[in-house]
Protein backbone atom coordinates (compact mmCIF):
# COMPACT_ATOMS: atom_id res chain seq x y z
CA UNK A 1 0.00 0.00 0.00
CA UNK A 2 1.37 3.45 -0.90
CA UNK A 3 1.35 5.91 2.00
CA UNK A 4 0.74 9.54 1.18
CA UNK A 5 3.64 11.83 2.06
CA UNK A 6 3.47 13.61 5.41
CA UNK A 7 1.63 16.91 5.13
CA UNK A 8 2.43 20.18 6.81
CA UNK A 9 -0.85 22.09 6.51
CA UNK A 10 0.74 25.25 7.95
CA UNK A 11 2.93 25.50 4.87
CA UNK A 12 0.09 24.74 2.46
CA UNK A 13 2.24 22.03 0.92
CA UNK A 14 0.93 20.45 -2.27
CA UNK A 15 0.17 16.78 -1.91
CA UNK A 16 -0.01 14.05 -4.50
CA UNK A 17 -3.16 12.00 -4.75
CA UNK A 18 -3.38 8.88 -6.82
CA UNK A 19 -6.63 9.22 -8.75
CA UNK A 20 -6.47 6.41 -11.24
CA UNK A 21 -4.51 3.77 -13.00
CA UNK A 22 -4.82 2.90 -16.66
CA UNK A 23 -4.09 -0.68 -17.59
CA UNK A 24 -3.11 -1.42 -21.14
CA UNK A 25 -1.72 -4.74 -22.33
CA UNK A 26 0.92 -5.74 -19.75
CA UNK A 27 1.79 -2.17 -18.71
CA UNK A 28 0.34 -0.04 -15.90
CA UNK A 29 0.69 3.74 -15.78
CA UNK A 30 -0.22 6.03 -12.91
CA UNK A 31 -1.45 9.58 -13.27
CA UNK A 32 -0.84 11.93 -10.36
CA UNK A 33 -3.02 14.98 -9.82
CA UNK A 34 -1.96 17.67 -7.37
CA UNK A 35 -4.14 19.81 -5.14
CA UNK A 36 -3.52 22.20 -2.27
CA UNK A 37 -4.49 21.22 1.24
CA UNK A 38 -6.75 23.66 3.10
CA UNK A 39 -4.79 26.37 4.84
CA UNK A 40 -3.94 25.91 8.49
CA UNK A 41 -3.89 28.68 11.04
CA UNK A 42 -1.75 28.17 14.11
CA UNK A 43 -3.87 27.73 17.24
CA UNK A 44 -3.92 30.33 20.02
CA UNK A 45 -1.06 29.94 22.46
CA UNK A 46 -3.49 29.39 25.34
CA UNK A 47 -5.11 26.41 23.61
CA UNK A 48 -2.52 23.94 24.87
CA UNK A 49 -1.56 22.62 21.40
CA UNK A 50 -5.12 21.65 20.47
CA UNK A 51 -5.72 22.53 16.80
CA UNK A 52 -9.48 22.03 16.38
CA UNK A 53 -11.27 22.96 13.18
CA UNK A 54 -9.54 24.07 9.99
CA UNK A 55 -12.90 25.39 8.76
CA UNK A 56 -15.67 26.05 11.28
CA UNK A 57 -18.34 26.46 8.60
CA UNK A 58 -17.83 23.08 6.91
CA UNK A 59 -16.66 21.44 10.15
CA UNK A 60 -13.49 20.28 8.49
CA UNK A 61 -11.10 19.31 11.26
CA UNK A 62 -7.37 19.88 10.85
CA UNK A 63 -6.88 16.17 11.55
CA UNK A 64 -9.42 15.31 8.87
CA UNK A 65 -7.34 17.01 6.17
CA UNK A 66 -5.30 13.82 6.11
CA UNK A 67 -7.53 11.29 7.86
CA UNK A 68 -10.35 11.78 5.39
CA UNK A 69 -12.14 8.50 6.10
CA UNK A 70 -12.29 9.26 9.83
CA UNK A 71 -13.50 12.78 9.11
CA UNK A 72 -16.31 11.45 6.92
CA UNK A 73 -17.47 8.91 9.50
CA UNK A 74 -17.25 11.34 12.42
CA UNK A 75 -19.33 13.95 10.55
CA UNK A 76 -22.38 11.71 10.86
CA UNK A 77 -22.17 11.30 14.63
CA UNK A 78 -23.78 13.36 17.39
CA UNK A 79 -20.28 14.35 18.48
CA UNK A 80 -20.11 16.51 15.34
CA UNK A 81 -23.22 18.46 16.37
CA UNK A 82 -22.55 18.56 20.10
CA UNK A 83 -22.39 22.37 20.31
CA UNK A 84 -25.52 23.05 18.24
CA UNK A 85 -27.45 20.36 20.13
CA UNK A 86 -26.51 21.97 23.43
CA UNK A 87 -27.69 25.39 22.26
CA UNK A 88 -30.98 23.89 21.08
CA UNK A 89 -31.56 21.98 24.31
CA UNK A 90 -33.06 24.89 26.20
CA UNK A 91 -30.67 24.53 29.13
CA UNK A 92 -27.30 25.53 27.68
CA UNK A 93 -24.91 26.89 30.27
CA UNK A 94 -21.23 27.43 30.86
CA UNK A 95 -21.03 24.30 33.03
CA UNK A 96 -22.20 22.18 30.06
CA UNK A 97 -19.71 23.53 27.54
CA UNK A 98 -16.65 21.43 28.50
CA UNK A 99 -18.47 18.29 27.34
CA UNK A 100 -19.58 19.86 24.06
CA UNK A 101 -16.21 21.26 22.99
CA UNK A 102 -12.54 20.36 22.61
CA UNK A 103 -10.60 20.64 25.87
CA UNK A 104 -9.04 18.25 28.43
CA UNK A 105 -12.19 16.10 28.78
CA UNK A 106 -11.82 12.64 27.27
CA UNK A 107 -8.06 12.64 26.75
CA UNK A 108 -4.79 12.65 28.65
CA UNK A 109 -4.44 16.43 28.92
CA UNK A 110 -4.45 17.54 32.54
CA UNK A 111 -4.75 21.32 32.46
CA UNK A 112 -8.26 22.65 32.99
CA UNK A 113 -7.50 25.69 30.85
CA UNK A 114 -6.96 24.45 27.28
CA UNK A 115 -8.93 24.40 24.03
CA UNK A 116 -12.38 25.98 24.27
CA UNK A 117 -12.19 26.54 28.00
CA UNK A 118 -9.09 28.73 27.60
CA UNK A 119 -9.93 30.53 24.36
CA UNK A 120 -13.66 30.35 23.55
CA UNK A 121 -12.47 30.14 19.94
CA UNK A 122 -15.10 28.68 17.58
CA UNK A 123 -12.54 26.25 16.19
CA UNK A 124 -12.96 24.21 19.38
CA UNK A 125 -16.74 23.75 19.27
CA UNK A 126 -18.09 20.18 19.13
CA UNK A 127 -16.50 16.93 20.24
CA UNK A 128 -13.72 16.50 17.69
CA UNK A 129 -10.82 14.11 17.08
CA UNK A 130 -8.64 15.68 19.76
CA UNK A 131 -11.35 15.24 22.39
CA UNK A 132 -10.24 11.60 22.53
CA UNK A 133 -6.77 11.71 20.97
CA UNK A 134 -5.45 14.74 22.82
CA UNK A 135 -3.60 17.77 21.42
CA UNK A 136 -2.45 17.25 17.84
CA UNK A 137 -0.23 20.23 17.04
CA UNK A 138 3.06 18.30 17.20
CA UNK A 139 1.80 15.63 14.81
CA UNK A 140 0.19 18.12 12.43
CA UNK A 141 3.32 20.23 12.05
CA UNK A 142 5.77 17.31 11.80
CA UNK A 143 3.87 14.07 11.18
CA UNK A 144 5.59 10.86 12.22
CA UNK A 145 4.66 7.48 13.64
CA UNK A 146 6.39 8.37 16.89
CA UNK A 147 4.32 11.45 17.65
CA UNK A 148 0.84 10.41 16.52
CA UNK A 149 -1.60 11.12 19.35
CA UNK A 150 -3.20 7.76 20.12
CA UNK A 151 -6.46 7.62 22.03
CA UNK A 152 -6.81 5.36 25.04
CA UNK A 153 -9.78 3.01 25.29
CA UNK A 154 -9.35 2.64 29.06
CA UNK A 155 -12.26 3.79 31.18
CA UNK A 156 -11.27 5.40 34.45
CA UNK A 157 -12.98 3.55 37.28
CA UNK A 158 -11.64 5.68 40.12
CA UNK A 159 -13.71 7.86 42.41
CA UNK A 160 -12.75 10.90 40.35
CA UNK A 161 -12.87 10.19 36.64
CA UNK A 162 -9.86 11.71 34.91
CA UNK A 163 -9.73 10.32 31.38
CA UNK A 164 -11.72 8.66 28.61
CA UNK A 165 -15.42 8.53 27.72
CA UNK A 166 -16.45 8.66 31.37
CA UNK A 167 -15.32 12.27 31.82
CA UNK A 168 -18.44 13.36 29.98
CA UNK A 169 -20.72 10.34 29.95
CA UNK A 170 -21.44 10.46 33.65
CA UNK A 171 -23.58 12.17 36.25
CA UNK A 172 -27.22 12.18 37.28
CA UNK A 173 -28.62 12.56 33.77
CA UNK A 174 -26.33 10.16 31.89
CA UNK A 175 -24.44 7.94 34.36
CA UNK A 176 -23.11 5.53 31.77
CA UNK A 177 -19.71 5.02 33.36
CA UNK A 178 -21.02 4.91 36.94
CA UNK A 179 -23.38 2.09 36.01
CA UNK A 180 -20.90 0.32 33.71
CA UNK A 181 -18.16 0.10 36.33
CA UNK A 182 -20.54 -1.87 38.59
CA UNK A 183 -21.32 -4.35 35.84
CA UNK A 184 -19.62 -7.60 34.88
CA UNK A 185 -18.45 -5.95 31.67
CA UNK A 186 -16.16 -3.81 33.81
CA UNK A 187 -15.16 -6.67 36.07
CA UNK A 188 -14.49 -9.82 34.01
CA UNK A 189 -13.23 -12.95 35.76
CA UNK A 190 -9.46 -12.84 36.17
CA UNK A 191 -9.00 -16.47 35.12
CA UNK A 192 -10.77 -15.77 31.81
CA UNK A 193 -8.80 -12.60 31.12
CA UNK A 194 -5.56 -14.56 31.52
CA UNK A 195 -6.66 -17.36 29.20
CA UNK A 196 -5.79 -16.73 25.54
CA UNK A 197 -8.82 -18.68 24.30
CA UNK A 198 -11.13 -16.57 26.50
CA UNK A 199 -9.67 -13.16 25.66
CA UNK A 200 -11.81 -12.56 22.52
CA UNK A 201 -14.85 -12.14 24.77
CA UNK A 202 -13.29 -11.17 28.10
CA UNK A 203 -10.90 -8.40 27.04
CA UNK A 204 -11.36 -5.32 24.92
CA UNK A 205 -8.23 -6.00 22.89
CA UNK A 206 -9.33 -9.57 22.18
CA UNK A 207 -12.83 -8.57 21.12
CA UNK A 208 -11.72 -5.75 18.81
CA UNK A 209 -9.05 -7.90 17.19
CA UNK A 210 -11.44 -10.82 16.70
CA UNK A 211 -13.98 -8.50 15.09
CA UNK A 212 -11.40 -7.17 12.63
CA UNK A 213 -11.04 -3.70 14.18
CA UNK A 214 -7.54 -2.57 13.15
CA UNK A 215 -7.63 1.01 14.45
CA UNK A 216 -4.60 1.78 16.61
CA UNK A 217 -4.97 2.84 20.24
CA UNK A 218 -2.73 3.02 23.30
CA UNK A 219 -3.55 -0.40 24.75
CA UNK A 220 -3.88 -2.35 21.49
CA UNK A 221 -0.78 -4.52 21.95
CA UNK A 222 -0.96 -4.73 25.73
CA UNK A 223 -3.43 -7.55 26.25
CA UNK A 224 -0.86 -9.57 28.20
CA UNK A 225 0.34 -6.73 30.40
CA UNK A 226 -2.62 -4.35 30.48
CA UNK A 227 -5.81 -6.21 29.54
CA UNK A 228 -8.82 -3.95 29.27
CA UNK A 229 -12.32 -4.94 30.31
CA UNK A 230 -15.28 -4.70 27.93
CA UNK A 231 -15.05 -0.92 27.75
CA UNK A 232 -17.17 1.62 25.87
CA UNK A 233 -15.11 1.38 22.66
CA UNK A 234 -15.79 -2.35 22.36
CA UNK A 235 -19.49 -1.81 21.72
CA UNK A 236 -19.43 1.80 20.46
CA UNK A 237 -17.49 3.07 17.43
CA UNK A 238 -15.92 6.46 18.24
CA UNK A 239 -15.42 7.22 14.55
CA UNK A 240 -18.75 6.54 12.88
CA UNK A 241 -22.47 6.04 13.26
CA UNK A 242 -23.16 2.94 11.21
CA UNK A 243 -25.78 1.87 13.76
CA UNK A 244 -27.87 3.67 16.37
CA UNK A 245 -25.88 4.96 19.34
CA UNK A 246 -22.69 4.47 17.33
CA UNK A 247 -22.79 0.73 18.01
CA UNK A 248 -20.27 -1.33 16.07
CA UNK A 249 -22.87 -3.91 15.10
CA UNK A 250 -26.69 -3.88 15.04
CA UNK A 251 -28.75 -5.12 17.97
CA UNK A 252 -31.90 -5.94 16.01
CA UNK A 253 -30.53 -8.73 13.81
CA UNK A 254 -31.45 -12.30 14.90
CA UNK A 255 -28.08 -13.68 13.84
CA UNK A 256 -25.39 -14.53 16.37
CA UNK A 257 -22.61 -13.65 13.92
CA UNK A 258 -23.96 -10.13 13.37
CA UNK A 259 -25.85 -9.18 16.52
CA UNK A 260 -23.60 -7.10 18.81
CA UNK A 261 -24.52 -8.87 22.06
CA UNK A 262 -24.61 -12.34 20.56
CA UNK A 263 -21.14 -12.04 19.05
CA UNK A 264 -19.93 -13.06 22.51
CA UNK A 265 -23.06 -14.39 24.17
CA UNK A 266 -23.42 -17.49 22.00
CA UNK A 267 -20.73 -19.89 23.18
CA UNK A 268 -21.60 -23.58 23.52
CA UNK A 269 -25.33 -23.18 23.12
CA UNK A 270 -25.28 -26.57 21.41
CA UNK A 271 -23.10 -29.62 22.19
CA UNK A 272 -19.48 -29.22 21.12
CA UNK A 273 -17.35 -32.36 20.98
CA UNK A 274 -14.17 -30.28 20.70
CA UNK A 275 -14.77 -28.25 23.87
CA UNK A 276 -12.79 -28.97 27.02
CA UNK A 277 -16.05 -28.91 28.96
CA UNK A 278 -19.27 -30.61 27.84
CA UNK A 279 -21.57 -28.08 29.52
CA UNK A 280 -23.27 -24.98 28.12
CA UNK A 281 -21.33 -21.72 28.34
CA UNK A 282 -22.79 -18.27 27.62
CA UNK A 283 -25.58 -19.73 25.44
CA UNK A 284 -27.95 -16.76 25.57
CA UNK A 285 -28.04 -16.05 21.81
CA UNK A 286 -28.91 -19.55 20.60
CA UNK A 287 -31.38 -19.94 23.47
CA UNK A 288 -33.18 -16.71 22.62
CA UNK A 289 -33.29 -17.61 18.92
CA UNK A 290 -34.64 -21.06 19.70
CA UNK A 291 -32.04 -23.60 18.58
CA UNK A 292 -29.91 -24.21 21.68
CA UNK A 293 -29.56 -27.58 23.38
CA UNK A 294 -29.23 -31.29 22.64
CA UNK A 295 -32.37 -32.44 20.84
CA UNK A 296 -33.60 -35.79 22.23
CA UNK A 297 -34.84 -38.20 19.51
CA UNK A 298 -38.35 -38.21 20.97
CA UNK A 299 -38.76 -34.42 20.82
CA UNK A 300 -40.80 -32.84 18.05
CA UNK A 301 -40.36 -29.26 16.92
CA UNK A 302 -43.43 -29.38 14.66
CA UNK A 303 -41.34 -29.48 11.49
CA UNK A 304 -39.32 -26.35 12.31
CA UNK A 305 -35.71 -25.96 13.31
CA UNK A 306 -36.41 -23.63 16.23
CA UNK A 307 -38.71 -23.10 19.18
CA UNK A 308 -38.98 -19.41 19.94
CA UNK A 309 -40.75 -17.39 22.60
CA UNK A 310 -41.90 -13.77 22.40
CA UNK A 311 -38.55 -12.51 23.66
CA UNK A 312 -36.89 -13.83 20.49
CA UNK A 313 -39.64 -12.82 18.07
CA UNK A 314 -40.52 -9.78 15.99
CA UNK A 315 -42.48 -8.45 18.98
CA UNK A 316 -39.09 -7.74 20.56
CA UNK A 317 -37.06 -6.17 17.74
CA UNK A 318 -34.15 -5.05 19.93
CA UNK A 319 -33.74 -8.61 21.28
CA UNK A 320 -31.11 -8.69 24.09
CA UNK A 321 -30.90 -4.90 24.43
CA UNK A 322 -34.62 -4.48 25.15
CA UNK A 323 -34.22 -6.09 28.54
CA UNK A 324 -30.55 -5.64 29.31
CA UNK A 325 -30.09 -1.99 28.28
CA UNK A 326 -33.31 -0.46 29.52
CA UNK A 327 -33.46 3.26 30.25
CA UNK A 328 -35.90 4.73 32.73
CA UNK A 329 -36.20 7.87 34.81
CA UNK A 330 -36.34 7.72 38.59
CA UNK A 331 -38.61 10.30 40.22
CA UNK A 332 -39.29 11.25 43.80
CA UNK A 333 -42.62 9.60 44.66
CA UNK A 334 -43.49 12.44 47.03
CA UNK A 335 -42.83 15.36 44.70
CA UNK A 336 -42.67 13.75 41.25
CA UNK A 337 -39.39 15.55 40.61
CA UNK A 338 -36.54 13.98 38.66
CA UNK A 339 -33.93 12.07 40.65
CA UNK A 340 -31.89 9.94 38.30
CA UNK A 341 -31.77 8.69 34.69
CA UNK A 342 -30.93 4.98 34.56
CA UNK A 343 -29.06 4.21 31.34
CA UNK A 344 -29.26 0.41 31.45
CA UNK A 345 -25.48 0.03 31.61
CA UNK A 346 -25.69 -2.26 34.62
CA UNK A 347 -26.89 -4.69 31.89
CA UNK A 348 -29.34 -6.24 34.36
CA UNK A 349 -32.78 -7.00 33.00
CA UNK A 350 -34.58 -6.82 36.36
CA UNK A 351 -32.24 -4.93 38.71
CA UNK A 352 -32.88 -4.42 42.39
CA UNK A 353 -33.89 -0.90 43.43
CA UNK A 354 -32.58 1.00 46.42
CA UNK A 355 -34.70 3.14 48.73
CA UNK A 356 -34.70 5.96 46.17
CA UNK A 357 -35.76 3.69 43.31
CA UNK A 358 -32.31 3.65 41.71
CA UNK A 359 -31.06 0.36 40.16
CA UNK A 360 -28.31 -1.54 41.96
CA UNK A 361 -26.26 -4.69 41.42
CA UNK A 362 -27.15 -6.21 44.76
CA UNK A 363 -29.40 -9.16 45.54
CA UNK A 364 -32.93 -8.64 46.76
CA UNK A 365 -36.38 -10.16 46.93
CA UNK A 366 -38.25 -10.28 43.64
CA UNK A 367 -40.72 -7.73 45.00
CA UNK A 368 -37.90 -5.16 45.14
CA UNK A 369 -36.88 -5.59 41.51
CA UNK A 370 -38.05 -3.42 38.66
CA UNK A 371 -39.64 -5.13 35.67
CA UNK A 372 -39.78 -1.90 33.65
CA UNK A 373 -37.76 -3.44 30.81
CA UNK A 374 -40.36 -6.18 30.39
CA UNK A 375 -42.99 -3.69 29.23
CA UNK A 376 -40.70 -1.78 26.87
CA UNK A 377 -41.35 -3.83 23.76
CA UNK A 378 -44.95 -4.75 24.52
CA UNK A 379 -44.09 -8.31 25.53
CA UNK A 380 -45.84 -7.92 28.88
CA UNK A 381 -48.80 -5.75 29.79
CA UNK A 382 -47.24 -4.52 33.01
CA UNK A 383 -44.34 -5.10 35.36
CA UNK A 384 -46.59 -7.04 37.72
CA UNK A 385 -47.64 -9.38 34.91
CA UNK A 386 -44.00 -10.04 34.02
CA UNK A 387 -43.14 -10.69 37.69
CA UNK A 388 -46.02 -13.19 38.00
CA UNK A 389 -44.96 -14.96 34.80
CA UNK A 390 -41.40 -15.32 36.07
CA UNK A 391 -42.50 -16.73 39.43
CA UNK A 392 -44.75 -19.29 37.74
CA UNK A 393 -41.99 -20.36 35.37
CA UNK A 394 -39.50 -20.66 38.22
CA UNK A 395 -41.77 -23.11 40.04
CA UNK A 396 -42.22 -25.31 36.98
CA UNK A 397 -38.51 -25.36 36.28
CA UNK A 398 -37.59 -26.15 39.86
CA UNK A 399 -39.70 -29.30 39.57
CA UNK A 400 -38.20 -30.26 36.23
CA UNK A 401 -34.67 -29.59 37.48
CA UNK A 402 -35.04 -31.83 40.54
CA UNK A 403 -36.58 -34.61 38.46
CA UNK A 404 -33.91 -34.53 35.75
CA UNK A 405 -31.11 -34.28 38.31
CA UNK A 406 -32.47 -37.35 40.13
CA UNK A 407 -32.68 -39.39 36.91
CA UNK A 408 -29.25 -38.37 35.57
CA UNK A 409 -27.67 -39.62 38.80
CA UNK A 410 -28.95 -43.13 37.96
CA UNK A 411 -27.46 -43.27 34.43
CA UNK A 412 -24.47 -45.70 34.22
CA UNK A 413 -21.11 -43.98 34.62
CA UNK A 414 -19.82 -45.44 31.34
CA UNK A 415 -22.26 -43.17 29.49
CA UNK A 416 -20.14 -40.13 30.35
CA UNK A 417 -16.77 -39.53 28.69
CA UNK A 418 -14.95 -36.42 27.50
CA UNK A 419 -12.71 -38.34 25.11
CA UNK A 420 -14.89 -40.79 23.19
CA UNK A 421 -15.79 -38.29 20.44
CA UNK A 422 -19.55 -38.73 20.73
CA UNK A 423 -22.55 -37.58 22.69
CA UNK A 424 -24.52 -40.27 24.49
CA UNK A 425 -28.05 -39.73 25.72
CA UNK A 426 -26.60 -39.32 29.20
CA UNK A 427 -24.26 -36.56 28.07
CA UNK A 428 -26.99 -34.93 26.00
CA UNK A 429 -29.48 -34.69 28.84
CA UNK A 430 -26.73 -33.49 31.16
CA UNK A 431 -25.95 -30.75 28.63
CA UNK A 432 -29.62 -29.74 28.61
CA UNK A 433 -29.61 -29.54 32.39
CA UNK A 434 -26.57 -27.23 32.30
CA UNK A 435 -28.32 -25.15 29.61
CA UNK A 436 -31.43 -24.82 31.77
CA UNK A 437 -29.28 -23.51 34.61
CA UNK A 438 -27.38 -20.98 32.48
CA UNK A 439 -28.04 -17.34 33.32
CA UNK A 440 -31.72 -16.65 32.79
CA UNK A 441 -32.22 -19.48 30.31
CA UNK A 442 -35.82 -20.10 31.31
CA UNK A 443 -36.56 -16.40 30.84
CA UNK A 444 -34.75 -16.12 27.52
CA UNK A 445 -36.84 -18.94 26.09
CA UNK A 446 -39.11 -20.89 28.48
CA UNK A 447 -40.75 -22.87 25.67
CA UNK A 448 -37.47 -24.24 24.33
CA UNK A 449 -35.98 -25.05 27.74
CA UNK A 450 -39.14 -26.74 28.99
CA UNK A 451 -39.38 -28.81 25.81
CA UNK A 452 -35.74 -29.89 26.11
CA UNK A 453 -36.10 -30.86 29.77
CA UNK A 454 -39.32 -32.81 29.40
CA UNK A 455 -38.00 -34.62 26.33
CA UNK A 456 -34.75 -35.36 28.19
CA UNK A 457 -36.69 -36.94 31.06
CA UNK A 458 -38.61 -39.12 28.64
CA UNK A 459 -35.45 -40.09 26.68
CA UNK A 460 -33.75 -41.33 29.87
CA UNK A 461 -36.68 -43.67 30.44
CA UNK A 462 -36.64 -44.88 26.82
CA UNK A 463 -32.87 -45.50 26.60
CA UNK A 464 -31.98 -46.57 30.13
CA UNK A 465 -35.24 -47.84 31.59
CA UNK A 466 -34.98 -45.40 34.45
CA UNK A 467 -38.47 -44.42 35.63
CA UNK A 468 -39.28 -40.78 36.00
CA UNK A 469 -40.10 -39.40 39.39
CA UNK A 470 -43.76 -39.18 40.30
CA UNK A 471 -43.09 -35.51 41.04
CA UNK A 472 -43.76 -34.55 37.45
CA UNK A 473 -46.48 -35.44 34.97
CA UNK A 474 -45.15 -35.11 31.43
CA UNK A 475 -48.66 -35.20 30.00
CA UNK A 476 -49.26 -31.78 31.51
CA UNK A 477 -46.04 -30.23 30.23
CA UNK A 478 -46.05 -29.12 26.60
CA UNK A 479 -47.73 -32.26 25.21
CA UNK A 480 -47.72 -30.80 21.70
CA UNK A 481 -43.92 -30.86 21.68
CA UNK A 482 -43.76 -34.58 22.47
CA UNK A 483 -44.28 -37.69 20.32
Amino acid sequence: MRMRNAIRPDLGRLTALLVGAVVASSCTSEKLVYRSEPSFTAPPAAAGNFVGYADTVTKQTVCGNCHVEKQAGWAGTLHATAWADLQASGHAGASCEPCHTVNKNGNSATSDSVGWVATHDARYKDVQCESCHGPGLAHVTAPSLSNKPLASIAVDTGTTIGNGCGECHNGTHHPFVEEWKQSLHANPEAHAVGNVSCQPCHTAQGALSTWGITTDYVERDQVATNPQAIVCAVCHDPHAKNNDHQLRFPIDVPDESQNLCMKCHHKRGTPDLTAASRGAHSPEGPTLLGYAGWIPPNMSTSGTDTIIATHGSERNPSLCATCHVSRFAVTDPATGSFVFQATGHLFRAIPCLDAKGMPTTGDCDVSQRTFAACTGSGCHGSGDVARSAMLAVEQRFALLDSTLTHMIAKIPANQFSDTDGKYTTGEGVKFNLSLSRAAGAYVHNPFLIEALMTASIKQITIDYGIPMSDKVNLNNLLPTLMH
